[in-house]
């Protein structure tokens, strides 16, 4: 049983068990305003534990299991029996970090919610493309690249639409998570960086894509 396998585990019951509960889905959804009036600061947390239908759980969980289980194999190569506090510290204030900022920007609309895990699980997406940048990923099966150049992609198309309001998605949260992952990866094992670069210049492009 991973650590990985627990969030997941934990997040499906929550979820499930707030779709049952419209009262309490309510409560723990990522109301801004209701956390700068009220205080109620747990939504911080709660929010990165329950979803909107069982279509946005899948796809986080679906990538949270393949990623984050490597993910986490590195940190419990890497800081042993520490590994047990390192990892779930990344991912549950990667859920926190990445929403901050839209805390701030819609802290005085009562009327804006989210909910979703997906800002921890950018963080151990870009986590990942930090240890593996070459290895392929999958948009939706279908459309496969190298990790950094999809996650350049991903950036691009967060910034792009987190400027607009065309949808409900959270796009701040997706970015600020991706680059929470990013800096926390760095930030706990510095020698990652030369890897990373190392990676990139042995990386042959045209044998890759063509």
């Amino acid at each position: 049983m991973t650590l990985t396998l627990i969030f997941i585990i934990t997040t499906a019951i929550a979820s499930n068990y707030v779709w049952q509960n419209p009262i309490i889905y309510e409560k723990w959804m990522f109301n801004p305003y209701k956390i700068a009036k009220r205080k109620q600061y747990y939504r911080f947390i709660t929010s990165g534990f329950i979803h909107k239908d069982w279509m946005h759980l899948i796809f986080n969980m679906f990538t949270l299991y393949f990623l984050g289980e490597f993910v986490e194999e590195y940190f419990k190569y890497n800081f042993m029996d520490s590994y047990f506090i390192v990892y779930p510290l990344f991912y549950l204030s990667a859920i926190v970090v990445s929403s901050i900022p839209t805390f701030f920007k819609h802290r005085e609309h009562p009327y804006y919610n989210a909910l979703g895990a997906s800002g921890g699980v950018s963080s151990l997406v870009f986590s990942f493309i930090l240890i593996a940048p070459t290895v392929p990923l999958c948009l939706f099966g279908i459309l496969c690249l190298p990790g950094f150049i999809l996650g350049a992609l991903y950036l691009i198309y967060s910034i792009h639409m987190g400027k607009k309001t065309l949808d409900h998605v959270n796009h701040d949260a997706h970015l600020y998570g991706a680059l929470y992952g990013i800096i926390f990866t760095i930030a706990v094992k510095p020698s990652i960086v030369e890897n990373f670069i190392n990676q990139l210049i042995n990386f042959d492009l045209s044998k890759n894509l063509f």
